[in-house]
């Protein structure tokens, strides 16, 4: 059977680093899906919707996306997102997952597996936060933008013209073919970050906290990593180079196939879902 036997709903959970909001479709064992920076579980619907029949799937808001709720002085750092993501695991009584990760949902996932290696059953990286490879070039006119208050300017911006989160100086360069995101994709990621002057300081405060020390300092973790580990890469990523799944294959030992999606970029578990689950789900099942 492919595709989904249940339709997907929204929760929230309180741990303690903040009231966790999370998409969650199928039943199972568990599959934890982290999306990365500006986006929400939104990212993962069409992973949700084909791979339901098989796992119980769970997405999350990081914190200080979505509808994630956290207090002013909570750590945004992907250090501790992934302390969330067990926070979140436990408050669920869920034990161990298949866990996949994109962009900076990906340096996230490195760090969960690195330091709570007993919990991944599987692994399952894409285009990522990865070693020392960011805040990736292209992207440090955001963080500046960002780090001068021009943060809710830009969000509202690209909120009232969709065309602006499309184009090159934006989003644009996240996606093979950014003309088809659609508006409602476009609201859905951004609006929950200006609902509030609350929420739009918490994105300002996770970007700020970019330091490529926190995956620096599991590389260690990462080299004793067993997991049963899939690597996919888009080639044409202006972030994340493909250099980085030569690299996350060589460091992790439990890496089984690394897969290269021609011409994808960074956001392909949008743009190339069919061809993406094929590999979710052959990884999951070959690792049984």
């Amino acid at each position: 059977m492919d595709g989904s036997t249940t339709q997907a709903t929204r929760h929230s959970v309180d741990t303690a680093s903040g009231r966790i909001a999370y998409t969650e479709q199928g039943a199972g064992p568990v599959a934890l899906f982290v999306h990365g920076v500006l986006l929400n579980a939104h990212l993962w619907r069409h992973q949700l919707d084909a791979l339901s029949d098989i796992r119980r799937c769970i997405a999350p808001d990081l914190l200080a996306h979505g509808d994630t709720q956290i207090a002013n002085d909570q750590d945004v750092s992907v250090t501790a997102n992934a302390t969330m993501l067990a926070q979140l695991l436990d408050a669920l009584g869920i034990d161990r997952v298949d866990l996949v990760g994109n962009d900076s949902g990906g340096g996230i996932a490195q760090i969960f597996a690195a330091t709570y290696p007993e919990r991944v059953r599987t692994l399952t990286l894409t285009d990522c936060d990865t070693h020392d490879n960011w805040p990736p070039e292209a992207f440090k006119p955001f963080l500046a933008m960002a780090a001068t208050g021009g943060l809710a300017g830009a969000l509202g911006a690209m909120l009232a013209d969709k065309n602006a989160y499309r184009s090159p100086g934006a989003l644009g360069p996240a996606y093979e073919h950014p003309e088809r995101v659609s508006d409602e994709t476009i609201e859905t990621y951004l609006r929950p970050h200006v609902r509030d002057a609350h929420r739009t300081r918490d994105l300002e405060r996770f970007l700020a906290a970019f330091d490529n020390a926190h995956t620096r300092n599991i590389e260690a973790g990462l080299k004793s990593l067993r997991a049963p580990t899939l690597i996919v890469w888009g080639t044409d990523d202006v972030y994340f180079d493909v250099e980085w799944s030569h690299w996350l294959a060589r460091t992790i030992p439990g890496t089984r196939r690394r897969v290269e999606f021609d011409g994808a970029r960074i956001f392909f578990p949008e743009e190339r879902a069919e061809a993406f689950n094929r590999e979710l789900r052959a990884h999951w099942l070959s690792a049984v």
